[in-house]
């Protein structure tokens, strides 16, 4: 079985992935792959070059100068998810050739980049917009102010609620949401009640 995760940043999806890892599942973590193409997909680094001139410097691309091009500009989100999606999903179609049992893909833009179509079940994780904001600023160590552009940058909680077949609201307890995710592994049959 392969389950796609999403949601926005700072939304709780960790938890649900660390459940689903310590059942064996291969984790794809899209961000991780992305990170680990900048390292070595130099003809993906230069068309994020060419289209976002000074965000590479010495050959090593500025995260946080090209977040703060793209979080505020819709169009050039746009134009950054166009050069980086096609090689996400072709380093988890690798991935995915090993044919195991059970996989997660992680990834904020499971639709958009085509890898919901490669899942057997989707499940959106969504929280509060303060929640987020405070799990962003500790997890990244970003300003606040940071953290509110990436996450206006990003879809609403009900868009992912639309197109996925489980919602999974981490809006309580750290306990009451990792018994929301055993729930839902039990339902699909990933875990045992």
């Amino acid at each position: 079985m392969i389950l796609g995760i999403t949601g926005g940043s700072g939304c709780g999806k960790t938890t649900l992935l660390q459940l689903l890892k310590e059942r064996g599942a291969l984790i794809l973590d899209c961000d991780e792959i992305y990170h680990s193409l900048l390292q070595t997909d130099q003809a993906m680094l230069r068309a994020i070059d060419a289209r976002f001139p000074g965000v590479v410097e010495d050959g090593v691309l500025q995260r946080k100068k090209l977040g703060n091009l793209v979080f505020s500009d819709k169009t050039a989100l746009a134009d950054l998810n166009k050069i980086t999606h096609a090689a996400v999903k072709a380093q988890v179609k690798r991935a995915l050739e090993t044919q195991p049992e059970l996989a997660a893909i992680d990834a904020i833009a499971l639709f958009e980049g085509g890898l919901a179509e490669l899942c057997d079940v989707t499940v959106a994780v969504t929280a509060p917009l303060e929640d987020r904001v405070k799990r962003l600023m500790t997890r990244d160590h970003i300003s606040e102010a940071y953290a509110r552009a990436r996450i206006a940058a990003q879809h609403e909680d009900g868009w992912f609620r639309q197109r996925c077949g489980f919602v999974l609201a981490n809006d309580g307890t750290r306990e009451t949401f990792f018994d929301k995710c055993l729930a839902f592994l039990q339902e699909c049959g990933i875990m045992e009640p």
